[in-house]
């Protein structure tokens, strides 16, 4: 019997290949894709668990796919990744709709349990330990669009910021083999990917645990090197583990992206150290101020966290201007989520969450005001833009991204003169600009 299958990603970019994974494990004799869930006799729902946004909307998610039990042809409902690893028996309880519970690290057994929960009849709990690292021979289904794809260079982490409870949820670090993540890179731009944006907890702790010596700079010397590939972006960058080899590679290299995410969480000396995070004050503007100096015309994107335990008002305040500085073109700000189990749940002095909401929205609309002065500046240049189609807005407008906008997180170009196909790598002048986004016209190559 062949079972159409739906599946629903949720959370980061790193769960969505997690998701294309365990597609890929599904063979197409027995096994068929559908993107409508009413017309599915197997809904997956691959959640998230980081923060409590998170998780509510992994529940509210199960929940209403769960009415295609009743309203559609659903059979099967599992429940898979960073929420079952972490809430498997309370999950159990409180979701009897769901028939089959799978850990982050169960993807290649998912035809057995799939089998098992057909078979039987009966839920089938299986979380095991979150050990799986996929590599360049694991199948792999590709949702992302035909021009892009993310391909994850290493899995779980050993950082242990004390808000994090990423290492319970995908264990400790595990980085691929060079050769392993360039295979991969080259399959996929042998199938027309244009633009592989490299993803990990954290990527600059590539290989750190290897015993081969392998290195993030070493890995993008082989990638760079590979024909037809034109962006190759980096994600998740932690601050000490950006060198100066990995700068000057960056600033040298024209495929790789002058574009950094750094995620900072804050400023203030007190909350980094209670967060556990290996840079103070002063070393995070000396970072900062060098990587301007040496990748010139760099874009950078971090993200802040409002209310932490303890952070006092003179503590946000200082954070606060320092985002109105203008120090990144990209900003994103969570609010402090108290996760069970992680050092920081235990601290006093715990914010309100009316609080959270205000700081957050302050931090926001600062950032706003930078964003847009920065986006102004680009007003008059040429800058390479990824044609994505048409704009979701209306049919008359092509819309893109440019090399300074990562997918999924960062505003748009939108086009309003000139054709080219989607996919195709672009210039295109800068002739307007809002906050987030970008307005331009295709110029000719020349």
């Amino acid at each position: 019997m062949t079972y159409k299958v739906s599946l629903v990603s949720l959370g980061c970019p790193k769960n969505l290949v997690d998701a294309e994974v365990m597609l890929g494990h599904l063979p197409a004799e027995r096994f068929q894709i559908v993107t409508d869930e009413a017309k599915a006799d197997i809904i997956i729902v691959n959640t998230c668990s980081f923060i409590q946004d998170a998780k509510e909307e992994s529940i509210q998610t199960i929940l209403e796919v769960a009415d295609y039990k009743q309203t559609g042809n659903c059979r099967l409902l599992a429940v898979t990744g960073c929420l079952p690893q972490r809430y498997r028996d309370e999950l159990a309880a409180e979701l009897p709709e769901v028939d089959l519970f799978m850990g982050t690290g169960d993807a290649p057994r998912i035809v057995e349990l799939l089998d098992k929960a057909l078979g039987d009849g009966e839920r089938v709990e299986a979380v095991g330990l979150p050990d799986f690292l996929y590599d360049h021979a694991t199948p792999r289904v590709k949702s992302s669009p035909h021009y892009s794809a993310y391909v994850k260079i290493a899995e779980g982490c050993a950082n242990h910021c004390s808000y994090c409870v990423i290492p319970r949820l995908r264990g400790t670090l595990r980085s691929r083999a060079v050769p392993s993540v360039v295979e991969e890179v080259r399959r996929l731009v042998s199938q027309g990917v244009k633009e592989i944006n490299l993803i990990a907890q954290d990527v600059t702790a590539f290989g750190a645990e290897r015993e081969d010596g392998a290195r993030l700079v070493d890995l993008l010397r082989e990638l760079v090197a590979i024909e037809d590939l034109q962006w190759l972006r980096l994600l998740y960058a932690y601050p000490d583990g950006i060198d100066d080899e990995l700068l000057d590679l960056i600033a040298g290299e024209e495929k790789i992206c002058k574009y950094i995410d750094i995620p900072l969480q804050h400023i203030d000396d007190a909350i980094l150290a209670h967060m556990n995070r290996r840079i103070d004050e002063q070393g995070t503007r000396a970072l900062i101020e060098r990587i301007r100096q040496r990748v010139p015309g760099v874009t950078l994107r971090t993200s802040f966290i409002v209310g932490f335990p303890g952070e006092t008002r003179e503590q946000f305040d200082k954070l606060l201007a320092y985002v109105r500085e203008g120090h990144f073109e990209r900003v994103g700000v969570f609010r402090y989520s108290r996760e069970e189990g992680t050092p920081a749940a235990a601290l006093p002095d715990q914010v309100p969450e009316r609080t959270k909401k205000s700081r957050y929205s302050k931090l926001m609309k600062a950032q706003a005001r930078v964003s847009f002065r920065r986006n102004r500046e680009l007003v008059g240049r040429i800058e390479p833009v990824l044609i994505e189609g048409y704009s979701e807005e209306t049919d008359l407008l092509l819309q893109g991204r440019s090399v300074r906008q990562a997918p999924d997180v960062d505003g748009m170009v939108y086009i309003t003169d000139g054709q080219a196909n989607v996919g195709d790598i672009v210039p295109l002048r800068i002739t307007d600009s809002s906050e987030y986004d970008l307005i331009g016209e295709i110029v000719d190559a020349e």
